[in-house]
């Protein structure tokens, strides 16, 4: 028996074809805690006379998880894979976005584990939302920034529960480096022991929002919430900094993924200290390099993209970048054909063809 009753989907904000649901998840020392899931799901499958005509994806669920300071709106994201027949659902993790209640910290959190309940809830509700279908649907987690690091962390602590993750620019290593995260872990970690809310220092000048807003797309046009994802980022605290660190070490250490993963970045990085068009086609908020090698020490399948011209979201690139990026998804799915790959020792093999 379920442990607790369906929850409601009600229509989203984001328009015709998405609705969301509220996921209670207790409470914590700030009252009570939610998540919220969005779903799109995809049209009807096309027909040539009596016959169904199969898309690359229709036995694939995706569950997306958003990065720092951020929420889930890309709706060409979305619609990207349920064109292609895959079931999209997308978690405001809690704190952040359509889950940030009134009173909370925004996106504070202590442990990254502790999300592993929103996950839950939301692998609960995609599973329910089709019972006739259970057990034979493929689960493959995308994750942006963040969302990368933490999906990356569930997987391994969750050997067996997906069959494959896409990365988008995740972050996986401190900006400055190993080093410099081995020298400030025990400085933070002090800190967020006495005082887990006090702010660490956070320099940034908007330039990210800028390039995001100049690379946009006004025949695909979204609407941000400058709420729930301000131009500049939410204050970051030595609690949560503490927790981010901690995740940067267990990658380092290695994580024994056992499933495919394809890591998206940018070609280069830039340093967002002054305004500069450059800045509309490099990562300005990671160092890409530092990320691409803290991606091998993911699992034995790791596929790095480098996209020239690319953002830090890469979905929100400009147009030749961001359709780069499509099409090297829909290339790794392809690559996914006819291959057996070993998913967990409870279930030793999963058939990953897409039918191409």
């Amino acid at each position: 028996m379920d442990a607790h009753p369906p929850y409601v989907w009600e229509p989203d904000f984001l328009g015709d074809g998405y609705e969301s649901l509220v996921m209670p998840l207790g409470e914590d020392d700030e009252g009570p805690v939610v998540a919220t899931l969005v779903r799109h799901l995809p049209a009807a499958t096309p027909r040539r006379g009596l016959r169904q005509l199969p898309r690359e994806l229709e036995d694939v669920d995706v569950l997306y998880v958003h990065g720092w300071s951020d929420y889930f709106f890309q709706t060409p994201l979305a619609e990207f894979f349920t064109k292609r027949g895959a079931r999209f659902f997308a978690l405001d993790l809690r704190k952040y976005g359509r889950s940030l209640l009134a009173g909370q910290t925004p996106g504070f959190i202590t442990d990254l584990a502790t999300y592993d309940d929103d996950i839950e809830a939301a692998l609960t509700e995609i599973r329910r939302s089709d019972p006739t279908l259970e057990g034979r649907r493929r689960l493959f987690l995308l994750g942006h920034s963040t969302g990368g690091l933490i999906f990356s962390l569930w997987a391994a602590r969750h050997p067996g529960a997906a069959d494959g993750l896409i990365l988008n620019s995740p972050w996986l290593e401190f900006q400055l480096s190993s080093v410099v995260r081995a020298a400030i872990t025990p400085l933070v970690g002090l800190q967020a022991a006495i005082r887990p809310q006090d702010t660490a220092p956070n320099v940034d000048f908007g330039f990210y929002a800028r390039a995001v807003r100049e690379c946009a797309d006004p025949s695909q046009p979204m609407t941000i919430n400058e709420e729930w994802r301000p131009d500049h980022t939410m204050p970051v605290r030595s609690g949560w900094l503490n927790a981010i660190l901690a995740g940067h070490a267990q990658v380092q250490g290695g994580l024994n993924i056992r499933v495919p993963i394809c890591v998206l970045l940018s070609a280069r990085s830039a340093v967002p200290t002054r305004w500069s068009d450059a800045l509309t086609r490099a990562d300005s908020v990671l160092t890409v390099d530092e990320i691409a090698r803290a991606a091998l020490k993911l699992g034995s399948s790791v596929n790095i993209e480098r996209i020239d011209g690319a953002l830090h979201d890469v979905f929100l690139s400009h147009h030749d970048a961001r359709m780069d990026a499509y099409r090297r998804i829909d290339r790794w799915f392809a690559g996914r054909s006819d291959r057996r790959w070993l998913r967990s020792e409870e279930r030793s093999s999963t058939l990953f063809g897409v039918g191409r």
